[in-house]
């Protein structure tokens, strides 16, 4: 449901400075970023783009005018200035953008793609060489507010200052304490790679002029206090239209068209306005409030792409209070309709895609698109598949999607099936049961997604063993017992070695999710089936499939049904 992207036109500048705006923002379509400082050193070009915001809070209580006052981040529960900051860096999801290693957080490193290269996000932590340890505090409000670094020079909006900028002082202040407890971690950062002319930093001035219009959020006082609050969280460090809006030539928002929906590193962020089609218009408060929370909004929705790793590392923290509040402000965008029904495609594309669905989908997802209550999702009226954008069917189908919640994993079938079958599929699902969305993908289009899509489930496994887990669970992977385990699991004992491993994982994490847990284990035995030569190269994807789903069918209340 949200991710980050979006942007606007205008003329005056020509080819030159347009494409360079186009690089800028095609970049902060994926991401959330913190400062970034002026040397950029080091390089790793295949390092993959990100897929992984201060507000009013502190003291006090809302004034009587409608504006958000300060008050406590209530899941710090104090004043803590350090605290505070904390919880506003969670808000704006830096850690996703400003982190490689997870054992060197907020120092930098990931790259951003862009049609014209790769943007480095900068290392943040409060190193003196090589972070933002000598950055005073008027420099790291500039960065926020401006979009300049501490010499003066001007930032890609991969860092989304142009949402930043309206965060308050304070807030941006108390990010910077945040920032300067932690460890100082020494990381030089790695070079831009960008083609001419979009490495030519004073093209950013112009597109400035053009599409940055700076100013600290100002409170509407014909609003409630609460609509304010969501207000200022999701359109400064939450930066919800950054990925949820279009962009036109230059990649500047469109702002006529705000939370329309738009495309975010090869991925679609959905309409957030109040069309009942793709929006939130048949949302509820609370239904927002808990897809934000857990992921996944019963007989709706649940979170795939991008904004599954925002919900993980960022608007899941959030206080319920501060959630709301977000969920009362998306509930007051204007409908935006990008489409109209077209009930007449399903004919059209029935008889190739049909075909497709009832031997590959339907055993999971149901006759009708149905799915299965808190097991798989509902495919009729999920505003993922009834967007404008066909891209998040098609990359669920080519890559598959880890158990997340209550759900359970699902297959890939980039190996599987053709580009044009994934294409009739995506399309079938599209305009069946009544979804009635645009039949708009292509076998072209799948072809172009594939190599964007590599994933565990899919069938690309030599160089995505990633891990899912959490620290606790990861680290027990590791260890020496489920490691014997997982090496000694085949065929015949799988089922028996998957329930020792879990009730082992669940005594050394009881407060561990079930989707945790199966995720853990998949990507700890995704290495072991790599490196079996007895498997052949065709069946390693099914072999961890069947695996994941055993596992899911052994935690899962679902599955001892």
């Amino acid at each position: 449901m949200i991710s980050r992207e979006n942007l606007r036109p205008a003329h005056a500048v020509r080819r030159g400075l347009l494409a360079c705006a186009s690089l800028l923002a095609l970049s902060l379509a994926q991401a959330n970023a913190q400062p970034s400082t002026s040397n950029r050193t080091g390089n790793n070009p295949d390092q993959p783009s990100a897929g992984e915001r201060g507000q009013y809070v502190g003291k006090g209580a809302d004034n009587a005018a409608g504006t958000p006052g300060p008050r406590e981040a209530s899941d710090q529960g104090s004043n803590d200035l350090v605290a505070r900051g904390r919880y506003l860096a969670t808000v704006g999801d830096c850690v996703a953008c400003h982190t490689v290693d997870p054992g060197k957080p907020f120092a930098g490193g990931l790259y951003m793609n862009t049609p014209f290269g790769q943007i480095p996000t900068p290392n943040i932590t409060p190193d003196k060489e090589t972070g933002i340890g000598n950055w005073t505090d008027d420099q790291f409000y500039r960065a926020f507010h401006e979009g300049v670094d501490d010499q003066g020079h001007n930032l890609y909006p991969a860092f989304p200052y142009l949402w930043f900028t309206h965060v308050t002082k304070d807030d941006v202040l108390a990010i910077k304490a945040y920032l300067f407890s932690l460890t100082p971690i020494h990381q030089p950062n790695k070079p831009l790679h960008l083609v001419f002319p979009f490495n030519i930093r004073a093209a950013l001035g112009p597109w400035n002029a053009l599409y940055f219009h700076p100013g600290t959020f100002k409170p509407d006082t014909s609003k409630s206090a609460e609509w304010n609050r969501g207000a200022y969280l999701a359109e400064g460090l939450g930066h919800c239209s950054d990925c949820h809006t279009p962009k036109n030539v230059a990649m500047a928002p469109i702002r006529q068209e705000a939370y329309a929906g738009g495309e975010i590193d090869h991925w679609y962020a959905p309409n957030l306005t109040s069309d009942m089609k793709e929006g939130l218009g048949a949302w509820s408060v609370n239904d927002i409030v808990q897809y934000l929370k857990t992921g996944q909004a019963r007989g709706k929705t649940v979170a795939i792409g991008p904004m599954s790793q925002t919900i993980h590392d960022s608007t899941s923290h959030l206080s319920d209070q501060d959630l709301h509040a977000i969920a009362v402000y998306l509930k007051s965008l204007p409908a935006h309709e990008n489409y109209k029904l077209d009930h007449t495609a399903t004919a059209a594309v029935a008889e190739g895609g049909q075909q497709v669905y009832a031997s590959y989908c339907a055993q999971c997802h149901g006759d009708n698109g149905q799915g299965m209550t808190g097991a798989v999702p509902a495919l009729a009226s999920n505003g993922a598949v009834t967007a404008k954008g066909p891209q998040d069917v098609i990359r669920a189908v080519l890559g598959g999607l880890a158990a997340q919640s209550t759900f359970s994993p699902m297959p890939g079938f980039a190996t599987v099936l053709s580009p044009d079958q994934i294409a009739a599929v995506a399309n079938y699902v599209r305009t069946a049961w009544g979804n009635g969305a645009p039949a708009n993908a292509t076998g072209a289009m799948v072809s172009e997604l594939a190599p964007q899509t590599r994933t565990m489930m899919a069938g690309t496994l030599n160089d995505k063993c990633t891990k899912l887990g959490n620290d606790k669970l990861d680290q027990a992977i590791e260890g020496e017992s489920i490691q014997s385990l997982l090496h000694a699991t085949h065929d015949v004992n799988m089922i028996n070695q998957i329930t020792k491993m879990v009730d082992e994982l669940k005594k050394t994490d009881p407060q561990a999710q079930q989707s945790q847990i199966i995720n853990a284990l998949t990507a700890g035995y995704c290495p072991i089936v790599v490196a079996d030569r007895r498997i052949p190269p065709e069946e390693k994807a099914p072999r961890l499939d069947q695996f994941s789903e055993l596992v899911y069918t052994q935690i899962s209340d679902h599955g001892k049904k």
